[in-house]
């Protein structure tokens, strides 16, 4: 089995550089500076045990790969690039390729099924970091993170089960699930504090602006009449698990959207994430002020190229339709 690391950043570069560290053959597919950074240098792994630079080979589009047919291709870039990224998979692999989907959102694994037969998702729970090109880092030890594992729509087969015990061999807590669509859409929940920790700081996201996102969401989730796995079960799936050290001596600055800001990338997967709940919202009936507030704020940040944090939540409170409930969402 050939693991092709489809967008080497935060979570592709450190599950990429993982399983090469613990002997599985890895291409990575990156671009721009941070390839030129991998080729000239290494992939550098920065973690709690220090830093290493890597020598894992990488390319720039996958038609530079000698397809062999036994490859597994973990697709983890952003979901706003999905379409381009499987368009161009599509175009050169074998139509039995298996593609994994270690993404945020639940928008990339349909993606990938209107052109892929084999199709996996990944539930992504693994705290690392991408701000400058060529060098990752991972923040969680002994245990580097939780990759789940399971087929898409429905189900957990010998492959969902190959893929598990692979990340199992490099440091990652994994297995396989059958029911992977209700655990990608509790990951979707967690993720609407991504773009608070993007416009406001990541304080922000453990205050009044996420429970009312989070509430917001719920709601939503209810009137589709959508099945996630609860809040219960993600905290007894993570238990202590993930253990978090500064990588180098540096701490977690953000999340996966306050890093697109910081790395000024031009774009964030916002509309993936806050923009689910609030299509739901439109199509249901249900009121998401506060997902489309951050909706729009971090996507025109973005653009703008400003920094990540560069709004109080006082500021962001100001900025919300009338009607909405003002004194809970600044109350400490």
């Amino acid at each position: 089995m050939r693991f092709v690391v489809y967008g080497a950043g935060s979570v592709g570069g450190v599950v990429g550089a993982r399983l090469f560290q613990h002997g599985h053959d890895v291409v990575l597919i990156a671009r721009g500076d941070h390839l030129d950074a991998i080729r000239a240098q290494g992939l550098r792994l920065r973690d709690p045990s220090g830093e290493r630079a890597l020598p894992i080979p990488a390319v720039r589009h996958p038609g530079e790969i000698d397809w062999r047919g036994d490859e597994v291709v973990l697709v983890a870039v952003k979901s706003q690039h999905s379409p381009q990224v499987l368009t161009e998979l599509a175009s050169v692999t074998p139509p039995e390729l298996t593609v994994v989907c270690l993404q945020n959102g639940v928008h990339n694994e349909p993606e990938a099924l209107r052109r892929f037969a084999r199709v996996y998702g990944v539930p992504v729970a693994c705290p690392s970091a991408h701000l400058g090109p060529g060098v990752v880092h991972a923040y969680s030890a002994p245990v580097t993170g939780i990759l789940d594992v399971g087929r898409y729509p429905m189900g957990a087969d010998d492959t969902a089960e190959a893929i598990a015990a692979a990340f199992r061999t490099a440091t990652f807590d994994a297995a396989p699930i059958g029911d992977v669509s209700r655990w990608k859409w509790r990951k979707l929940i967690i993720n609407l504090g991504n773009a608070i920790e993007a416009v406001c700081g990541p304080p922000a996201r453990a205050g009044p602006i996420g429970a009312r996102a989070t509430a917001e969401g719920e709601a939503c989730l209810a009137a589709a009449g959508i099945d996630a796995a609860t809040a219960e079960e993600d905290r007894a799936r993570r238990g202590d698990l993930l253990r978090l050290h500064p990588a180098t001596g540096h701490s977690r600055p953000g999340g996966s959207t306050w890093q697109s800001l910081a790395r000024h990338a031009g774009s964030v997967e916002t509309d993936y994430l806050n923009g689910e709940v609030v299509l739901l919202g439109r199509v249901h009936g249900v009121p998401t002020p506060v997902n489309t507030l951050l909706q729009r704020l971090a996507n025109r940040h973005a653009a703008d190229g400003a920094d990540p944090a560069s709004m109080t939540a006082a500021e962001f409170d100001g900025l919300l339709p009338s009607g909405v409930d003002h004194a809970e969402l600044t109350s400490e």
